[in-house]
Order: structure tokens, then sequence, then C-alpha cells
């Protein structure tokens, strides 16, 4: 089977839309704007925003926390859905409100829950995507060296549609070096992996899968700073916070 037919036969046999963005966004705004919507039915929930249907082509998804800059996300998506990249459209967006396509297909992680799909599949599919985005030119920045990061790239947010894996959740997005977005990556799936909970050989699978596929972009100095945000993010538990010694040494182990 081929990785779109995976897709395809993924999406069909567990149907659902996207998840909301979680995280704090950037302050850049756009030309993109919406009048604050009445909202229809929930549909899902994050840390910090829902997502409810408007139709079945266009959902809202709201920040309840009132971090988020939609606005800035929508340039963001934009930006890399005009280089080719997979990401939702985009109708309107303004303060904690983005109006964007409605997706169909499971997330990774769902699959995973059904048992539809591999560690292996989803750990090559998550290195091909960070570096599919890692090939999109930088929106503000002129430096050749400089690209979009996603800093929020795993399993949960990465839905499988028919056309493909399509990557949510852009509110961590800023421009900087690749080997940042990979550490972000590498040690989401890593503390997931020393947690002992039930996705953790899943998860280990899938970040060793990640690394080994090509070269990895990893950096030294992305790793450190990838720990260190980690660390510092407000929605982590200290439980999650304490399990980052444990992560940080598997990647460097799968690395090595």
């Amino acid at each position: 089977m081929t990785t779109r037919s995976l897709y395809r036969a993924v999406g069909k046999h567990l149907g659902a839309t996207c998840e909301p963005a979680r995280a704090p966004g950037q302050s850049r705004q756009t030309g993109l704007s919406v009048r604050p919507m009445r909202t229809g039915r929930l549909l899902g929930s994050g840390r910090s925003a829902d997502v409810y249907e408007i139709d079945e082509a266009w959902v809202l998804r709201r920040d309840r926390e009132g971090w988020g800059d939609a606005a800035a996300e929508a340039a963001v998506m934009e930006h890399v859905r005009r280089h080719g990249y997979p990401v939702p459209g985009v109708r309107a967006a303004t303060g904690r409100d983005l109006v964007m396509e409605r997706l169909s297909g499971p997330t990774m992680l769902e699959a995973f829950g059904a048992g539809l799909l591999s560690p292996r599949e989803a750990g090559v599919t998550l290195a091909r995507l960070l570096r599919g985005l890692h090939a999109v030119p930088a929106r503000v920045s002129a430096d050749p060296g400089v690209r979009v990061l996603h800093l929020d790239l795993h399993p949960d947010n990465v839905m499988l549609t028919p056309d493909g894996p399509k990557v949510i959740d852009w509110a961590n997005a800023e421009e900087g070096a690749p080997g940042l977005d990979w550490g972000m990556s590498a040690v989401i799936l890593a503390q997931v992996a020393v947690g002992g909970e039930p996705h953790a050989e899943v998860a280990r699978e899938t970040l060793a899968a990640m690394l080994g596929e090509g070269t990895p972009g990893v950096t030294e100095d992305g790793l450190v700073e990838a720990r260190r945000r980690r660390a510092a993010n407000p929605t982590m538990s200290v439980r999650e916070v304490q399990l980052l010694g444990d992560a940080e040494k598997l990647i460097r182990t799968l690395l090595h």
C-alpha cells in the first residue's frame, strides 16, 4: 500500500475534524479578518482552544485563554500553503478567532489508537514534513539560513486526510534555524516515550524512525533550546517538566 493509499484508508475508517491550536501565537497582523462569530456545535477542545462547526466546509477555532494571535497564525499558514505545504485553508482571522478549512480524517495519534498506522510510518512522515517545511523560504527574514518553524509538530497535530497528511496548530510558529524545529518535535515525542504512559513505546519507535529517516536535522543548539522552551511552557505539568532530562538522554542515545 502506498503512503497516499494508507492515508485514504485510515481517513475512511476514522472520520474526524481537526484539533484546535493550543499555544501562544505571534503578534504580526494580516489583512484576513472577521467579526467575532457565534459558535456552532463544539467539535473538539485542546489545552487552551476550542473548535466549533460553521458548516460542512469550515470550522471556527477559538482561543479560550486569549494568548494567541489568530491573524498572525493565519499569515504563516497562508504563506506555507502558497509554497505547496499541506495545511488547512484559512478564510478569515481576527483576535482569538480563526476560520479555517474543515478537514476529514483522524490525527496520527487517533490512527495509532485504532491500530491503523505504524510508528515507523508516522516517524518517517514527520521527518518528511519537517524537511518539506524547512524548504519553504521565510516569510519575513531575508537570511537564507532562516526558515519557517512550526515548533509543535507531533502526531496529534498531523491530520491524515484523503489528500494526504495536513499539519495543524500553527500558533507557535516563528522563523529561525531548522534545528530548533527538529529539537522541539524530538523532545515532545521523547517526553511521552520516557513517561511510562500507554503510548510510550509507540512514541519511542516513532522518534527513532523520525531521527533515522535520512540525516537527522537535530542540532546541539536546537536540542538545548528546545528543552529550555519546553521547561518554560506554562501549559506543561510538573511531571512533564521532570521528564525533560530523561527525554534529552533518549534523544542523544538515538542520535549516536
